[in-house]
């Protein structure tokens, strides 16, 4: 799976993207630089899957379409495909730049070696894009049969069913449905193939503002990869990727007028359609920018109807009526054509947006003015636009060292940019000056008129063409060949440029925490075992299970939109035991988290399936709910006094008492820990913030072999030792959610009775990813190995309800007459 995903997905991706592109760049004359071959591919598969995912009777065969479009353009334009391998094969430089990039955006799951992705614990609107994905594609953009009672259902009608943007979505799951990848590991690919897309458009930029080939390289990383755009790619921010490669390709596109502006009316099908692609990916939102790529078409178009009329004056009209045969009335014909095309493409190209924009503009409204800042607790910094941010976190400032030399950095890029503008300006480049000045006064505009959440996308849209002018300054320096100075400064300029974001990233890199492979992959096996025996109540706060359990219509705890009778708190995990009885009887499913801590279902389910993580309870047929339920705390004694008083509650015959024993369970003291000062503390968990060791002590009862279990946040790697021998190397062990501890499968190890020392060791640095990531040790215990999983049941008649004393229990239940007992 790691290879299909990783390496597979991208190149087939490619093809897929080479050949729409090439049949767009035939239908349109055959203009189409070979920089812009796959970014315009993309906008029309983008195209493409969001029409038959209106047409929801075609859904499903959006990614046989896409795979026939691929084929017909690589068909039709085969010489013009074999032209573009000889020039590749010529000019490596462009390949090798997108193929780094795909590397650098995709490092930490490549270096992990496993399917996974790096949004993990930083946001979880990704859970959000596979469950889009997978739904649209199956169903296309019909909601009418959801189940709005759960989760599943309140999500897909909620984003997608309100005129959210889809087309990044709809790329992903069309293009991944087509090899069969799950969605949830062909994510993060996807975004590192669109953020590599975007280094067309950008070569093509870099070479126009005067950076030979060996310069436009390093300027095409930085000016893709920055600090911050590194940063939301990491979180898999797909809409805003998405765009960004749109955004570069409009001013590609604006740059290389010349080729297209002029000719035939099918000539703006590549514009249109890469408007079309940034507006369903980003919303309405991208019409600020491309408005702005409009105005400066526009202005050239008048510039050429202007010098145009100059030369048709009387005094050289060469016909008595001064006009031309074919001259400014043609040219407007050509216009009005060429207007025409544009806008039937984009109207084709974005049909769900346009057949519904009251509602894309009500998405962008609150998207925009949200006050929920997300995982935001500050505005980003303005001076983020710049590539560097010498941190670990794009979200929290750089402190000591760090900061002073992220704010030399800063300063450089900034007078680099200045320089570089003026060289824009000088080398009469006025359509990329355009462009550049009217993108950042939209991006400005902007800005200034949206809450925390929105001015952060509008940064990260920012940041490559501001990275774009510093490396048009260090273009204005290599070029004065006579001022050897110059050349110096300007070739230092760029190292420190190249420098600052490659550190940048790999601080990034370096902090960032991986989906736990395993555990999804138990999930997905679950999905595949009862697809269609849902509804299914899931306990555990992860809002990913909605994509991985998407066949059992799942209710999840707490979500943003939960189950209402389920809900207790954003967050938290179900409590089955402040869940009354009648409202777990819509679930004929639960599946919880292996935790000896936390209590069982009701008596009502038994265990049908237990894996690594998971326990899945079913509901025995016929079971009605139980008249009362209440969790038990406390010594024996109090347990006894709440037994009887339910015992009290009986008043028909066959009534019963159902109590579930509590494991039996030793804790390790970690509050009574040796470790190293420097360890803070999050909630109630220890926070392992630098490599150390941590020693505790525990008793045992009895010999035998034990469970050891776990808890926190763990994404380095922490090995575990008892009375010094090592049981076990953690890592990449996270719940996605730093407020619930993740539980760690059980570690079997054989011990005698009487007191044992259990060490935690986090390790020194390393170049794996994710080695600077979450730490968070939030407990350890032990119970025996030979527990039942069951948690068998106790059970007894009211009158001799004193028959459950004397144990510990997770509850009591009084159960009717009907039904089976256990």
């Amino acid at each position: 799976m790691f290879l299909a995903t990783a390496l597979l997905y991208p190149c087939a991706l490619a093809a897929l993207c080479v050949g729409a592109g090439l049949a767009v760049d035939r239908a349109s004359g055959c203009f189409l630089p070979a920089s812009l071959v796959v970014s315009v591919g993309a906008a029309t598969l983008i195209g493409l899957s969001q029409l038959t995912t209106y047409l929801a009777w075609l859904a499903p065969a959006t990614p046989f379409l896409m795979l026939v479009l691929a084929l017909g353009g690589l068909a039709v334009g085969w010489e013009r495909a074999c032209t573009l391998v000889r020039a590749c094969a010529r000019r490596r430089w462009p390949v090798a730049v997108a193929a780094l990039a795909y590397l650098l955006a995709l490092a930490p799951v490549l270096a992990a070696g496993r399917p996974s992705f790096s949004s993990y614990m930083a946001l979880a609107d990704s859970a959000v894009h596979m469950l889009g994905a997978d739904f649209l594609i199956r169903h296309g953009q019909d909601y009418s049969h959801l189940d709005l009672r759960n989760s599943y259902g309140q999500f897909v009608h909620y984003y997608y069913g309100s005129s959210y943007p889809s087309g990044a979505d709809t790329l992903l799951g069309g293009s991944a449905f087509l090899l069969g990848l799950p969605l949830i590991w062909a994510f993060q690919p996807f975004n590192a193939f669109v953020l590599a897309s975007a280094t067309g458009p950008t070569w093509l930029l870099a070479r126009r503002v005067g950076l030979a080939p060996r310069w436009a390289a390093p300027a095409v990383l930085t000016a893709v990869l920055p600090a911050l755009v590194y940063a939301y790619e990491l979180i898999a921010s797909v809409k805003e990727l998405t765009a960004l490669s749109m955004l570069l390709t409009l001013g590609a596109l604006v740059v290389s007028h010349r080729r297209w502006l002029g000719g035939g009316p099918t000539g703006a099908i590549p514009f249109a359609l890469v408007l079309g692609a940034g507006a369903s990916a980003l919303g309405l939102a991208f019409g600020a920018w491309a408005l702005a790529a409009v105005a400066v078409l526009a202005v050239v178009l008048a510039r050429s109807f202007r010098a145009d009329r100059v030369r048709r004056t009387p005094a050289r009209a060469s016909t008595a009526g001064g006009e031309r045969p074919g001259g400014g009335a043609g040219r407007a014909r050509r216009l009005v054509a060429l207007v025409g095309v544009g806008v039937l493409a984009l109207a084709l190209a974005a049909l769900p947006t346009w057949a519904d924009v009251p509602g894309a503009l009500r998405v962008a409204r609150a998207i925009a003015s949200t006050s929920n800042s997300g995982n935001l607790r500050t505005p980003l910094r303005v001076t983020q636009v710049f590539g560097v941010w010498l941190n670990g976190s794009y979200k929290l400032a750089p402190a000591g060292g760090a900061l002073l030399a992220t704010h030399v950095l800063v300063a450089l890029a900034l007078v680099a940019a200045l320089l570089g503008a003026a060289h824009i300006v000088r080398m009469r480049a006025f359509a990329l000056a355009g462009w550049i000045c009217a993108t950042l006064l939209a991006s400005l505009a902007i800005s200034r008129s949206v809450t925390t959440w929105a001015d952060a996308k509008t940064l990260v849209l920012s940041s490559p063409l501001a990275m774009l002018l510093a490396w048009a300054g260090v273009a204005a320096l290599l070029s004065a060949r006579r001022v050897v100075l110059a050349r110096v400064v300007g070739a230092l300029v760029a190292l420190a440029l190249l420098g600052g974001v490659v550190v940048s990233d790999a601080l990034l890199y370096h902090s960032s925490n991986l989906a736990p492979t395993a555990r999804y992959e138990e999930l997905a096996s679950l999905d595949a075992r009862y697809a269609g025996k849902g509804p299914v109540l899931f306990t555990d706060f992860d809002e990913y299970a909605m994509y991985e359990l998407r066949n059992l219509d799942v209710g999840g705890p707490n979500f943003i939109y939960p189950p209402t009778a389920v809900s207790a708190g954003h967050g938290e995990p179900v409590d089955l035991d402040r869940i009354a009885p009648s409202v777990l009887a819509a679930y004929p499913l639960i599946v919880t988290r292996r935790d000896p801590v936390a209590s069982r279902p009701p008596s009502a389910y038994r265990l049908l399936w237990q894996g690594s993580y998971y326990q899945v309870w079913g509901r025995r047929h016929g079971e009605r709910p139980a008249l009362a339920h209440v969790a038990l705390t406390g010594s024996q004694a109090v347990q006894c006094e709440a037994i009887g008083r339910i015992a009290a509650h009986a008043d028909a015959p066959g009534e019963r008492l159902v109590g579930a024993p509590a494991a039996e369970l030793v804790r390790v003291g970690l509050e009574r820990s040796a470790h190293p000062r420097r360890w803070g503390h999050q909630h109630e968990g220890l926070v392992m913030s630098t490599p150390g060791r941590l020693t505790a002590s525990f008793e045992l009862p009895h010999a035998g072999v034990w469970d050891v279990w776990v808890q926190g946040q763990i994404m380095p790697t922490v090995r575990l030792a008892v009375d010094g021998r090592t049981i076990a190397s953690i890592a990449g062990q996270l719940d996605g959610n730093s407020l619930v501890p993740d539980t760690v499968p059980p570690i079997a190890v054989r011990l005698a009775a009487g007191r044992h020392t259990v060490t935690v060791t986090r390790q020194g640095f390393s170049l794996a990813p994710g080695e600077g990531g979450s730490a968070v040790l939030d407990a350890v215990f032990l119970t025996p190995a030979d527990a039942d999983p069951r948690g068998r049941l106790r059970t007894v008649a009211p009158s001799a309800w004193q028959g459950l004393c004397g144990g510990r229990y997770q509850w009591v239940e009084l159960v009717g007459s009907i039904g089976a007992r256990p």
